[in-house]
């Protein structure tokens, strides 16, 4: 089955205000510019944003925070942009921060379908409020749920036809473990070709996954 379309305007085709969506990145290495600049075009609001961070203040997925379009970001970094800040602390935008490696961790959760795991980080701190905890091996642990979405939307280095990526380098970052966690993949690559010619890491998705070849 050939998942490749048009453009990034046909690929987000079905997405609609209230989505969660993964997207990869980590600062502005490995973004899915492409498809941002669509979600932005299509102007669907209310969503919900799973991102290691926001972009810049207007670079990434901080141009969706410009128009209003997000709701909640969960995120493990938010420095670099002013309007994340002011729309933060003018209770315009709600946050669920977590430490890095947590929010890997719940994203990869996310896809193995598991119900969730215990780890020590955040115990005993704010970040334990709410949660349920247990000593486990003498070491106090906190439970994590894990995330789930709707999209992932995500850069890589080649795609086919199929759904298969590869990604490379440091622009691999979270996309890999959000692939798995989403209900559908969208990607851009940068080359289309056969995925099994190197690179650092692949995936392939399910039915309802698709490609985009075109900025």
């Amino acid at each position: 089955m050939n998942k490749v379309v048009a453009n990034a305007d046909e690929a987000i085709r079905d997405l609609q205000d209230g989505a969660v969506i993964m997207s990869g990145g980590f600062g502005l290495c490995g973004n899915p510019e492409n498809l941002i600049k669509a979600i932005h075009r299509k102007g669907v609001k209310n969503l919900t944003i799973i991102s290691n961070n926001c972009g810049t203040t207007d670079k990434g997925l901080g141009i969706l925070l410009q128009t209003r379009q997000v709701r909640k970001m969960v995120s493990s970094y938010v420095g670099e942009n002013k309007e994340f800040e002011r729309q933060f602390l003018a209770g315009e935008l709600e946050v669920e921060l977590n430490p890095q490696g947590t929010l890997a961790e719940r994203i990869r959760a996310g896809g193995a379908g598991l119900g969730g795991f215990f780890t020590p980080t955040g115990a005993g701190t704010q970040i334990a409020q709410g949660k349920e905890s247990r000593v486990i091996d003498g070491r106090e642990m906190i439970f994590e749920k894990p995330l789930k979405a709707d999209y992932a939307i995500v850069r890589a280095w080649k795609g086919d036809k199929w759904g298969n990526l590869v990604f490379r380098k440091t622009a691999r970052n979270f996309s890999p473990m959000m692939c798995t966690a989403a209900r559908i993949t969208i990607e851009r690559s940068e080359t289309r070709s056969t995925c099994t010619e190197g690179g650092t890491a692949s995936c392939s998705f399910g039915s309802r996954a698709f490609t985009v070849s075109t900025t």
